[in-house]
C-alpha cells in the first residue's frame, strides 16, 4: 500500500512538472535558508562550549552606580584578584589578564607581530584548552616563559615539538617555550596566538608597581573558576561588596558581579547593572527570520495544491466511488507532500553547500554542514517530516473532504471553496515579505546616517602603528627622519588609538561637585601634535605646548565639561586620583568609541613618555603605496627586530558599523529569498488563475476588450493583495523597528517615505511576476479557447 501510494506520488509530481518545479524550487529556497540560518545561529550558540567545565568559568565585572545611572565595565583591578583569591574560598582559580596586546616574537631571522595574552599562572587549568606539548600545571609558572599555539609554533620553528626552545620578544627578552597548544577555535571568546605569565609584565614594565595597591586602578581583566558544584548564587553575595572597605570613591561607588563564559559572546550589553542583550537580539530576529521564510515556502506549497484541486476532484470521487475512505486518501496526498519535501530538502542542502563560501566570507565564520553528525540527520529528517506536515495538512484534509456524488455530477465548485483561504495566505507571504524589505531599508539608512555623522576629527591619510621598546627609545629620531622625509606632515603618540578610549578613572573634585557625586569618564594620555595630528579642534583656552609644565594640565572634550557643570572651565583645577591639574583648554567631541552613541566625557592629559599607539597623517601630495613602502624603510632602521605594521583609521573606524552592516547584508539577502519566493507562488497562481478563465478571456476578446484591458483584469486582484500586505506589514515592521532603534542614541527616524518605497518595490515585483501570465492569456486566439463551445 505504502508503495502505491509513492508510486501515485511519483507520477503525480511527473504528470505536473511546471508546477512541480515552482513547489519543489520554493520549498527548497526556504528551506535553505532555515538551514542556513540555522547553522549560523548554532555557531553563534556554540561559542566557548568546547571548553571543559565552561560553565564554571566567569569573567568578573563591575556595577559602577554613576549618579543614579549604573555603568558596567570589564576593567578591574589587581587588588580584587588578590581579595577573590584570598577570601572566597567558593573559588577554585582566578587568573589577572592585560585584555590583550601584540609583541613582535622573533626566531633567527624569521619575524612575527602577532597578538596574544598576558594571563595569570592559573589560566591553562581553567581554560582547558588542548595542550599538544607540556603541562597545563607548569607551562605559565616561569616569569620568562611561553605557550604557543600550533600554528605559530610551525610559522617560528617549522615543526610543533618546540618545548624549551628560545623566542625573543620585543627584541628585549628571552623566553623559553614551555607549552603548546592547539590553535584557539573560531568560536572562541578568547583570541591568542600565544600566552605569556603575567608576571613577566610584573618583573619588566614599571609601570606595575604599585598596581595590586588599589581597588581603583582598574585597567585589567579578571578571569574565574568556581569550584565543582558551586552555583553562582552562593558567591555573589560575598563578592558583591568586597571593594567597600577601601576609601576609594570608585571602589564605594562599585559592586562586583560575574558574568558565565557562555554568556560572553551574545549578552556582551548590559543594562541597569544586567546583561540583557547584544548579539543575542540578531540571533533571535534572524531566528524567526528563517522560520518566517520556510513558513512563506510552505505557504506556496498550500496555495499551489489546493488552487489546482478541480484537476484532482475526480480522482478523489472515483477513489471514494471504489471504496476509499478519508484518511487513506489524507495518507495519500500527505505522502505526496512528504516526497516533494525530501526532493525540496535534497535541493536545498546542494544549495546551502554551495552558499556556504560566500556566505562565511561575509560572517566571518567557518560554518561547516555537519554530514557525519547523527544528531544532525535526526533533526534534518525531524524538520522534513515537520515541513512536509505543516505544507501538505490543509490540501490533504481539504482534497480528501470532497463529496464523490457532487464531484462526480460535476456540480461541485471547488476553486471557489479555497479562493478566500488562498488570499489570506498570499496576504500573509507578502506582508513577512514587505516587513523585511522595509526593515533592510531602514537598517541602510541607519548606519548611512551614523557614516554622514561628523566624526570630530579627519580620517584623511591617518594612520596608527604600536610603539614597541625599540620605537620608544628612538621616537624621537623616528619622528625627525619621517617628518624630514616629507612622507608625512604630523605625528604624535597616545595610550589610545582614535578609535578607543582603553582607560577610564574617576574625577575626585572640581567646582560645584555634588555631595556623594561621582563621575567616570574616560582618560587618554597624548604627546605633543595630538590634536592637530588627528584634527581636533581646540575650541576654548590652548593646545598642549610640548613644555614639562604642561604634565600638571589637562583638556577636556565639550562632553566632559557638560557633565561637570563647569561654566568658564579655563584655569580651573580638579583633582585625579590625588593629583591636582589644571584645565587649559577644551576640544570638540570627537566620536572615539561608539558612532551610535553621545561623544563620551574625557580627559586628555600630557607626558613625554613614548605610549602605545603612533599617530602619524600622510602628506596630501604623496602616493599612499609609496608612502608606505618608506615609511616601512624608516621604521625598520629604528626597529629591525619588527615587522613594520600600520592601520588606516578611516578602516578601524569602519569596523564599528561591521557588526550592523552584517546585519544588514543578511537582512537583504534574506528579505530578496523571501520575495522571491513568495513570487514563485504568485507565478504559479497567475498560471492556473489565467488557464481557469481561459473561456472568459476568449469571449472577452471577441467582444472587443484590448490586451491591456485584460491585463489589468487579471493583475488587479494580487496587486490588490498586495496593497492589503503593505498595510498589515507597515505597523508591525515600525513596531519592531522602533524598538531596535532605540538601542542606539544617535538614530535615524522612520518617516512614510520608507514604507511608500516598500510599498512600490513590492507592487513593481508583483506586476513584473504575474505579467508575463497575464499578458500571454491576453493575446492568445480566441478561436482555440472558444473552439469547442
Amino acid at each position: 500500500m505504502i508503495k502505491n501510494y509513492f508510486k501515485v506520488a511519483w507520477r503525480n509530481i511527473a504528470n505536473n512538472k511546471a508546477y512541480s518545479a515552482i513547489n519543489i524550487l520554493g520549498l527548497a529556497a526556504g528551506m535553505a535558508v532555515a538551514l542556513l540560518i540555522a547553522l549560523w545561529v548554532n555557531n553563534e550558540y556554540s561559542y566557548d562550549k568546547f571548553l571543559p567545565d565552561s560553565d564554571r568559568l566567569y569573567q568578573v565585572r563591575r556595577n559602577f552606580n554613576s549618579n543614579g545611572e549604573t555603568l558596567t565595565f570589564s576593567s578591574t583591578s589587581l587588588k580584587l584578584a588578590n581579595a577573590l583569591r584570598g577570601s572566597i574560598p567558593e573559588i577554585e582559580y582566578v587568573a589577572e589578564s592585560d585584555g590583550g596586546s601584540s609583541h613582535g616574537l622573533m626566531v633567527d631571522n624569521k619575524k612575527l607581530y602577532l597578538g596574544g595574552l598576558e594571563i595569570g599562572r592559573d589560566f591553562l587549568k581553567m581554560f582547558k584548552y588542548q595542550m599538544l606539548h607540556g603541562s597545563a600545571d607548569i607551562a605559565l609558572k616561569d616569569p620568562f616563559s611561553i605557550v604557543l599555539t600550533k600554528s605559530t609554533a610551525i610559522a617560528l620553528f617549522g615543526t610543533d615539538n618546540v618545548i624549551n626552545k628560545v623566542i625573543k620578544i620585543d627584541n628585549a627578552h628571552n623566553l623559553k617555550v614551555t607549552g603548546v597548544v592547539q590553535d584557539v577555535p573560531s568560536n572562541s571568546s578568547l583570541q591568542f596566538k600565544y600566552l605569556i605569565p603575567f608576571s613577566f609584565l610584573e618583573q619588566t614594565e614599571a609601570g606595575m608597581k604599585g598596581a595590586y595597591d588599589s581597588f581603583g586602578d582598574n585597567g585589567f581583566n579578571i578571569f574565574v573558576k568556581l569550584k565543582p558544584g558551586i552555583a553562582y548564587t552562593q558567591v555573589a553575595p560575598k563578592i558583591k561588596n568586597i571593594e567597600k572597605g577601601e576609601d576609594n570613591t570608585n571602589a564605594k561607588n562599585s559592586e562586583v558581579i560575574m558574568q558565565p563564559m557562555p554568556d560572553w559572546h551574545l549578552y556582551s550589553e548590559y543594562k541597569n547593572g544586567i546583561a540583557s542583550s547584544g548579539f543575542i537580539d540578531y540571533v533571535r530576529i534572524f531566528s524567526i527570520i528563517g522560520i518566517l521564510v520556510l513558513l512563506i515556502a510552505c505557504v506556496n506549497f498550500i496555495n499551489l495544491t489546493t488552487a489546482r484541486s478541480e484537476k484532482r476532484a475526480r480522482e478523489v470521487g472515483i477513489r471514494k466511488a471504489i471504496g476509499s475512505q478519508r484518511k487513506q486518501l489524507i495518507f495519500q496526498f500527505l505522502t505526496e507532500s512528504v516526497l516533494i519535501t525530501f526532493i525540496s530538502f535534497l535541493c536545498s542542502v546542494l544549495f546551502v553547500q554551495l552558499a556556504l563560501g560566500p556566505f562565511n566570507a561575509l560572517t566571518g565564520t567557518m560554518i561547516r554542514i555537519p554530514f557525519s553528525s547523527i544528531t544532525f540527520w535526526l533533526v534534518m529528517i525531524g524538520c522534513v517530516l515537520l515541513t512536509a506536515l505543516i505544507a501538505g495538512s490543509k490540501p490533504a484534509f481539504y482534497l480528501s473532504s470532497f463529496n464523490p456524488v457532487k464531484v462526480l455530477k460535476g456540480t461541485i465548485q471547488v476553486g471557489r471553496t479555497a479562493s478566500l483561504s488562498r488570499k489570506i495566505l498570499v496576504v500573509m507571504q507578502f506582508s513577512c515579505s514587505i516587513a523585511l524589505i522595509i526593515s533592510t531599508i531602514v537598517i541602510y539608512r541607519q548606519i548611512q546616517y551614523a557614516k554622514n555623522r561628523p566624526a570630530g576629527y579627519n580620517f584623511d591619510r591617518l594612520l596608527t602603528s604600536t610603539m614597541n621598546n625599540d620605537l620608544g627609545k628612538n621616537y624621537i629620531a623616528l619622528k625627525n627622519d619621517l617628518l624630514q622625509s616629507g612622507i608625512i606632515e604630523s605625528i604624535t603618540h597616545a595610550t589610545s588609538p582614535a578609535t578607543g578610549v582603553y582607560w577610564h578613572s574617576d574625577i575626585d573634585q572640581w567646582a560645584g561637585k555634588l555631595a556623594g557625586e561621582t563621575v567616570e569618564m574616560g582618560m587618554i594620555v597624548v604627546a605633543d601634535s595630538y590634536f592637530k595630528t588627528l584634527g581636533m579642534r581646540v575650541l576654548e583656552g590652548r593646545d598642549f605646548n610640548a613644555m614639562p609644565s604642561d604634565t600638571s594640565n589637562v583638556i577636556f572634550n565639550e562632553a566632559a565639561i557638560k557633565r561637570l557643570r563647569l561654566k568658564n572651565p579655563i584655569s580651573q583645577t580638579i583633582t585625579q586620583d590625588g593629583k591636582k591639574l589644571r584645565i587649559i583648554g577644551v576640544v570638540k567631541d570627537a566620536l572615539m568609541e561608539s558612532p551610535y552613541a553621545k561623544a563620551d566625557p574625557t580627559m586628555f592629559s600630557y607626558s613625554t613618555y613614548p605610549h602605545q599607539n603612533i599617530i602619524y597623517r600622510l602628506a596630501p601630495n604623496v602616493n599612499p603605496h609609496d608612502a608606505i613602502e618608506k615609511i616601512s624603510q624608516i621604521f625598520s632602521k629604528y626597529n629591525p627586530a619588527y615587522p613594520f605594521t600600520y592601520r588606516f583609521v578611516d578602516d578601524d573606524y569602519n569596523r564599528k558599523f561591521s557588526q550592523e552592516m552584517l546585519v544588514g547584508k543578511l537582512s537583504g539577502i534574506f528579505a530578496g529569498l523571501a520575495v522571491f519566493i513568495s513570487c514563485l507562488g504568485l507565478f504559479g497562481l497567475a498560471a492556473y488563475i489565467a488557464e481557469q478563465r481561459t473561456k472568459e478571456i476568449g469571449v472577452r476578446k471577441v467582444l472587443g476588450a484590448t490586451v491591456s484591458q485584460l491585463w489589468f483584469l487579471l493583475s488587479k486582484d494580487f496587486v490588490l493583495l498586495v496593497i492589503i500586505s503593505c498595510v498589515i506589514a507597515s505597523p508591525i515592521a515600525l513596531y519592531i523597528l522602533q524598538n531596535w532603534l532605540q538601542k542606539y542614541d544617535y538614530r535615524v527616524s522612520v518617516g512614510p517615505g520608507v514604507f511608500v518605497i516598500s510599498a512600490v518595490v513590492a507592487i513593481a515585483i508583483t506586476l513584473v511576476t504575474i505579467s508575463f501570465q497575464a499578458i500571454k492569456a491576453a493575446v492568445a486566439n480566441p478561436v482555440k479557447s472558444l473552439r469547442s463551445e
